[in-house]
């Protein structure tokens, strides 16, 4: 039983915006947090811890852990501070397999 009536379907949406992460094309929405757009797409998996090469992603989502660390451009960026561009080329930190 839901308390609040469902208003999904009012939200309205900025325009579409294609990226790139790990070379596979990603959407995201115009204005909308790098983290976010990635975790939506299911890529959670964005680098690897160092001591121990565990998988890392999104946690506090403010900047503040800097456990969502990418590379755009060859920058290491936190991508929940980052916003989706177009033709945005983003990289994980995740060890070569």
């Amino acid at each position: 039983m839901r308390l609040t009536p469902d208003q999904s379907g009012l939200i309205r949406r900025t325009a579409e915006v294609a990226f790139t992460f790990d070379g596979a094309p990603v959407t995201g929405h115009a204005g909308e947090s790098l983290a976010l757009a990635l975790m939506r797409a299911g890529h959670l998996h964005l680098r690897d811890a160092p001591e121990d090469a565990a998988p890392r992603g999104a946690f506090c989502c403010m900047g503040l852990c800097q456990e969502c660390v990418v590379q755009i451009d060859g920058q290491t960026v936190e991508s929940c501070r980052s916003v989706v561009a177009p033709g945005l080329a983003v990289t994980s930190l995740k060890e070569p397999v």
